[in-house]
């Protein structure tokens, strides 16, 4: 025989409470996990390694030097960018579905393991990029 209490509408209440409570707290687990790949900066999850990647990126360094250092107003600042849009931009080049004369050479010749270790170096640069009206150019 059942107890009296489990029909009981308060007690129905704080069994669909504690549902709904578990619910909730499982879906801001889920929304609290995904947000730490938005919070947490890019260089903590690069692949590679920046001290290889220094090493081999000794043709990249004519061009694109450290900080916002630059050889030619058409040489874009790589220091600081994003690991995977650099990894992307190389791969890039190198299959040949983004065109540029030098980087398409420097990049044929380049494995992933090149393309990881080069960017995990650039990736974790500081980048000390200014406004166009600052008086820094």
């Amino acid at each position: 025989m059942r107890s009296r209490l489990a029909f009981h509408p308060i007690c129905q209440h704080l069994h669909f409470s504690f549902e709904l409570n578990k619910k909730f707290q499982f879906a801001t687990l889920i929304l609290l996990g995904a947000s730490i790949f938005t919070i947490v900066p890019n260089y903590v999850f690069a692949v590679g390694d920046a001290v290889e990647g220094r090493k081999k990126a000794q043709s990249c360094l004519t061009c694109h030097r450290k900080g916002n250092i630059v050889h030619g107003e058409m040489t874009p600042i790589i220091s600081g960018q994003y690991q995977d849009y650099l990894i992307k931009a190389l791969k890039d080049y190198r299959s040949g579905a983004r065109q540029h004369l030098i980087m398409n050479q420097l990049a044929v010749e380049l494995s992933d393991q090149d393309i990881e270790d080069i960017t995990a170096y650039y990736s974790q640069l500081n980048s000390r990029l200014s406004g166009p009206n600052d008086g820094s150019h």
